[in-house]
């Protein structure tokens, strides 16, 4: 049952990662990288420092 609610929750994140990174310039394939928490968490870092660049310009 907890494997099925991982696969679950890891699918809802990896959709809307693969719609999100092109935009800031990544491929959308790094959304795989969500299959794991860490990589999640990576994945939102390296977003919001990217955010905040283009807020600069």
């Amino acid at each position: 049952m907890g494997t099925l609610i991982w696969i679950i929750m890891s699918v809802l994140t990896i959709i809307p990662m693969m719609k999100l990174l092109p935009h800031f310039g990544y491929d959308k394939l790094w959304a795989l990288a969500c299959v794991i928490p860490l990589g999640t968490l990576i994945l939102l870092w390296l977003m919001a420092t990217k955010l905040q660049e283009l807020e600069k310009r």
